[in-house]
Parts: C-alpha cells; structure tokens; sequence
C-alpha cells in the first residue's frame, strides 16, 4: 500500500479523559491495529465537543470543531467506534453526533465496535444499539465487537487476558476484512477454537 490508511476513532464517551475507561479502551484497540496495519490514527472524543454539540439542533447549526469531528468521520477508512453504556444504552450526544453524520457518508465503510458498561448485563448493546445504528447508515459493521467493564481494566492497563485477546481477535479480523477489500495487504490470520 502506497500510504497509511485513514483510521478513524470515535470515543462516545462524555466523561473527561482522565476517567474514560472508553478511551483507554478505543486506545488500545488502535495500539493492536498499529501492530498488524500501515494506518494513520485519527481520534475524537466526544467530552471536549459535547457542550457545542448539545446547542445545536442540526447540522447546520453545529459549532465549527463538531463539524470538523463529523468531516473526520466521514473521511474515514475504517471507523473505530467506543461507546460507554448509560442507563441500557450509549449515551444521548453520542446518538446526538452520530445524527448528524451524512445519510450516505459511510456507506461501505468497516466499523469496529466497542462498548463499556459497568457490568456484563449490558454486553448486547453493541449487538442490539450500535450495530444498528451504523447499518441503518450502510456502514460495513465488522462481525467481532468488544466490550470491557470496570473488571477487565486494572489501572492504564487492560488486566483482563480474555479482553486482550477479544481486542487481539478484532483488530486481527479487521485487518483480514480490510485486506479482502483489497485496502491493505493480507494479514496472517490465525484460527480460533
């Protein structure tokens, strides 16, 4: 490949950076695919934007770095998408920033999903909420998504071995999946049991 691809990483999480256990998530879901891809990372959270984003009613009434978020969105190669779990669901300014995104500005586009949430009861919502929520934009959702709650964390570091190695299977797969379409070179993919 002649230039790095244009990775994409959305933290929908609301929370400062400094507690965000959703960014230190998507952060290491892009640390493994640096390993595996030529790629250059592009990362928006959404706590710095989400009191501009929450003024406006439309796009068009979005303060100039949420339209910049949504124009790096958009551009994106591949999407990683990180959404915290509130009250059963991603939080309202993520769906918020995602309904402003272009009805056909990422069609075909591979997304990763990931989620947080404070216990394994809410595992599905990448699966039942924000699988949906990119489909119904033709996004290209990507079969491995990957949840973490507060267990698998143990400081800065995931200290769970079964989420590195879901993170490890994802970013494996979105490799392979990125490679068959033919945007970077075919990985080694290994088989799991």
């Amino acid at each position: 490949m002649s230039r790095p691809l244009n990775v994409f990483a959305l933290v929908g999480s609301p929370a400062p950076s400094a507690s965000s256990r959703t960014l230190l998530l998507a952060r290491h879901l892009l640390d493994q695919l640096v390993q595996q891809l030529e790629i250059r990372i592009d990362l928006v959270e959404l706590a710095p934007i989400a009191r501009q984003l929450g003024q406006a009613l439309h796009r068009g009434e979005a303060d100039a770095a949420v339209e910049q978020a949504l124009q790096r969105i958009e551009a994106a190669e591949l999407l990683v998408v990180a959404a915290p779990v509130y009250r059963g669901a991603y939080p309202g300014l993520f769906k918020h920033l995602v309904d402003f995104i272009g009805l056909e500005a990422l069609v075909d586009t591979p997304v990763l999903l990931a989620a947080t949430g404070g216990s394994e009861r809410h595992a599905l919502v990448i699966d039942h909420q924000l699988r949906p929520l990119f489909s119904f934009l033709q996004a290209h959702t990507l079969p491995i998504g990957v949840y973490a709650t507060p267990a698998d964390f143990d400081g800065d570091g995931i200290g769970s071995a079964t989420l590195q190695a879901r993170i490890a299977l994802a970013d494996e797969r979105a490799a392979g999946h990125l490679a068959a379409a033919g945007a970077v070179p075919a990985p080694r993919l290994r088989r799991i049991a």
